[in-house]
């Protein structure tokens, strides 16, 4: 690709302009006008995957600024369709689709002068990209295990430790409506579903629906995805595509009514369901920032997990039964 913004090139600008373009790039910014991601579009690049995650390359970061010597912002929309797809626009539009997701912005809210990182591998299964690692030890004995991290506003899918996928969330507004961390199970689910917190007169329409905090009625699911970070009024939102997956791979809780609907809460509860983890802290400003902006180079951030799943508190007194029931078993 041609690499416009990538250090080497960067030494090659006059020596006062160079320091400047430096100092903005480290210098903190206002987060972006907040936008939405067409969940549609993006389905190709996160449903792509690799025969084995081994073969997966290390991927690399640069810098990438949004400009145009014209100052018009369509051109300068169609120079950076030029770069990412080194002279072909057409692929370089599909490129920035995966650009606007990992820098968790759409184009039509960047503005000119603004710095976007870009990765040096395109095409790639998504868990190339994973700011998760892709083996966690700590789980090699769960047959499955679902990390939210509210931090980095993404969710991981473990078996018996290998990452199996990973993807973008917004959990709840932190002012109001936290998501709550600590240790859950996922409960009932149910494929649509009208929120209770609906206004009057209106139905806020949730798809792929998976229950993991009865209590308080917090879920996973599909909704519209806003480009910043938490937003919700507890639950964690999803892209359409990872929710369906989520939805499938997951397995719920076992009750004598079943497991579709809150309904079967009211059944005998006979087995959990698969582990969830709400780890980190909500970001600053409500707006992630996935990487660390080193002078020369963006470094992804790395994610860490618990050694063992088990050391992180429970969430409910639901876990807490759970947990009192494994250790009587283990001690037979």
């Amino acid at each position: 690709m041609t690499r416009t913004c990538s250090p080497r090139l960067l030494r090659r600008l006059p020596s006062a302009l160079a320091a400047a373009l430096l100092a903005a790039l480290l210098l903190p910014t206002p987060a972006s006008a907040q936008g939405y991601f067409d969940q549609y579009e993006l389905e190709n690049i996160l449903t792509r995957r690799a025969s084995s995650l081994d073969a997966l390359p290390e991927v690399y970061y640069e810098y990438m600024v949004y400009d145009d010597p014209s100052g018009n912002s369509v051109m300068a929309r169609n120079r950076l369709y030029s770069r990412l797809g080194d002279g072909d626009m057409k692929l370089g539009h599909q490129r920035a689709q995966l650009v606007e997701l990992l820098n968790r912005v759409t184009l039509e809210n960047v503005s000119l002068g603004d710095t976007l990182v870009v990765p040096t591998e395109y095409g790639l299964d998504f868990r190339a990209y994973s700011p998760f690692p892709r083996y966690y030890p700590g789980a090699r004995d769960h047959n499955k295990v679902f990390i939210i991290h509210k931090t980095i506003q993404a969710f991981a899918a473990y078996e018996y430790g290998t990452l199996q996928r990973w993807g973008i969330v917004n959990t709840g507004n932190p002012d109001s409506t936290a998501t709550p961390n600590g240790r859950f199970n996922f409960n009932w689910k149910q494929e649509q579903r009208v929120s209770t917190l609906s206004p009057p007169g209106e139905e806020w329409e949730m798809f792929w629906v998976f229950n993991f905090h009865a209590a308080r009625g917090i879920h996973v699911h599909q909704y519209a995805m806003p480009t910043g970070g938490p937003t919700s009024h507890g639950c964690v939102r999803l892209v359409d595509a990872d929710a369906k997956w989520i939805y499938n791979w997951a397995d719920p809780w076992q009750t004598t009514r079943g497991h579709i609907g809150p309904g079967s809460g009211q059944g005998r509860i006979q087995s959990p369901g698969t582990t969830v983890l709400v780890l980190g802290e909500d970001p600053p400003e409500h707006h992630p920032n996935p990487f660390v902006e080193k002078r020369r180079y963006p470094v992804l951030k790395r994610v860490s997990l618990p050694t063992d799943p088990y050391s992180v508190e429970p969430g409910t007194p639901q876990q807490e039964m759970w947990d009192r029931i494994r250790k009587q078993r283990a001690s037979r």
